[in-house]
């Protein structure tokens, strides 16, 4: 499988994929400050917490970069890097890339020395993402049985990543080993990175895959059409607790009550040692606009309110296995 062009770094500056235009378009961002590059992780250009953690170090070369070389070159770089933390409260991946980055940036000797650590670092950790991605893809194939249909939620694939996918992984190594009948992409309301993102990809590598309601999945799987249910994480707590797209809670449950298989896709960078349970997990909420406007029709009256969580939590009793590129955790309600 082709890796993706979700980002890449040219030269000077990242170059992002602008995934809110997908699937009608496909344009890139160029991002030469840390501003228009926070501007896009929070606008969601670039969305999926792998890649929001890649793009980030990227962005911490771009924040040495603009900062001009002085006694307080450190402390004027970091406050971007502050800039950059502030975009997403719920992908851990963010912090952990950044952590990564500070400490390198503390440790440079020059703001050229600085430039050219964090390249090494943030290159480092794109190709370790794409490495991660295909280990995950295999362990996450091993559990799927012969001529098996399975159905996602979000996008969790390589535009989520360095471009090969968690949960997307195992479908693609799926799909290679000829094991896999098909794939259910949830619409993922309300900003839709099911019906335009994840069949858009799956539809470039050849993959069968029908767009269903959110709301129709549950009936779905009590049909018995579904084998397995494959999603990806943006944190997970050290009970086993796992934050993803609003949706997926409801989908673990009617995965559970049908009896399918339910497994989280994820790599390390995911775990948050400092989350203990899923109560630990701060969740994003987003705008009123992403409830109250479909395309250029308002759906919702002036002055009523929205609840617009970004994400909720899947308790680990839901979860029939976590994968990550250590291994596969078969009883995550076990994890110390």
């Amino acid at each position: 499988m082709k890796p993706v062009p979700t980002l890449e770094w040219r030269d000077d500056h990242l170059v992002l994929l602008d995934q809110r235009l997908l699937p009608s378009e496909e344009a890139y961002i160029s991002c030469r400050s840390t501003t228009v590059l926070a501007e896009a992780i929070r606008t969601l250009a670039v969305r999926g917490a792998p890649a929001i953690g890649i793009a980030a170090a990227y962005g911490a070369v771009i924040a040495a970069m603009e900062t001009p070389e002085s006694s307080g070159f450190v402390k004027e770089c970091s406050s971007r890097l502050d800039l950059l933390a502030s975009t997403r409260p719920t992908a851990v991946n963010l912090f952990y890339c950044l952590d990564i980055q500070r400490k390198i940036l503390h440790a440079s000797n020059s703001k050229s020395d600085a430039v050219d650590r964090l390249l090494v670092s943030a290159r480092s950790l794109f190709m370790e993402d794409l490495e991660a991605s295909r280990t995950m893809g295999r362990l996450g194939a091993d559990l799927l049985p012969e001529n098996c249909t399975v159905l996602t939620h979000c996008n969790a694939g390589g535009l989520a990543t360095a471009g090969l996918g968690t949960a997307l992984s195992v479908i693609y190594e799926a799909h290679s080993r000829g094991i896999l009948s098909g794939v259910f992409a949830d619409e993922t309301r309300p900003l839709l990175q099911g019906a335009r993102l994840t069949s858009w990809e799956l539809q470039k590598a050849g993959i069968p895959v029908k767009v269903l309601p959110d709301s129709a999945a549950a009936s779905l799987l009590l049909t018995g059409a579904v084998d397995a249910v494959i999603t990806g994480a943006d944190r997970i707590a050290m009970n086993g607790d796992s934050a993803n797209k609003i949706g997926t809670y409801p989908l673990a449950l009617a995965a559970f009550e049908a009896g399918v298989p339910f497994y989280i896709v994820a790599p390390v960078s995911t775990f948050d040692p400092e989350a203990a349970d899923g109560g630990s997990i701060e969740i994003e909420e987003r705008g009123r606009e992403e409830l109250a406007v479909f395309g250029d029709r308002k759906t919702i009256p002036d002055g009523v309110g929205v609840y617009n969580p970004a994400f909720d939590v899947t308790p680990v009793r839901l979860i029939t296995s976590i994968i990550c590129e250590k291994g596969v955790i078969s009883a995550p309600n076990t994890i110390e």
